[in-house]
């Protein structure tokens, strides 16, 4: 998954800082943060601005980009809501898949998963809709979420997308591909 570039914040850009042999047992601390911070940092290497400045037009380009979506997916897990696109995505397998003998187990695990009250990863669907799908799990087909996945897409479309365009982790990205063209 791409990375964040950042910068660290200024107090931890301590410029009297020069040695190691200078440095108290705090400053050692913020240092092996920074090389952490620096190693778990995003590769945003195959990213580039056009791609990502696609992104702000429509959700759907957003996830037609495999860099799109893990980095939307990072941004929905600050805002505990994951499981949408995590369903959305579960749903896009499903439909793919051609073999009559797997697609009923694979329909109950999705069900179990991600539809039935109280399961682990709930999404946020309406009764009638988790009825519909209940009754469509007796005879599964490639379309028996579709109505929950337009529901889910259309959540993510008009909350949690217009945040991510605004969001820090999408303007760094933004602003780090921007730089690299620039250079």
């Amino acid at each position: 998954m791409p990375s964040l570039v950042t910068s660290p914040p200024q107090d931890l850009r301590h410029p009297t800082i020069d040695t190691a042999s200078k440095m108290n047992g705090k400053d050692r601390n913020l240092k092996s943060q920074l090389q952490r911070r620096k190693s778990q940092a995003i590769n945003t290497e195959g990213l580039c601005f056009e791609e990502m400045s696609q992104w702000s037009h429509s959700l759907e380009r957003l996830l037609s980009s495999k860099y799109g979506v893990k980095i939307f997916q990072a941004f929905l897990k600050t805002e505990f809501s994951d499981e949408n696109i995590e369903f959305w995505m579960v749903c896009e397998d499903y439909k793919k898949i051609r073999s009559s003998f797997r697609m009923p187990s694979r329909a109950k695990k999705i069900f179990k998963r991600y539809i039935q009250a109280e399961a682990v990863r709930e999404i946020n669907i309406d009764h009638k809709t988790r009825d519909l799908i209940r009754g469509n799990m007796k005879a599964p087909t490639p379309m028996c979420f579709n109505d929950a996945q337009r529901i889910v897409y259309g959540l993510m479309e008009r909350d949690s997308y217009p945040r991510f365009l605004k969001s820090d982790i999408y303007r760094a990205l933004l602003d780090s591909t921007s730089e690299s063209t620039k250079i």
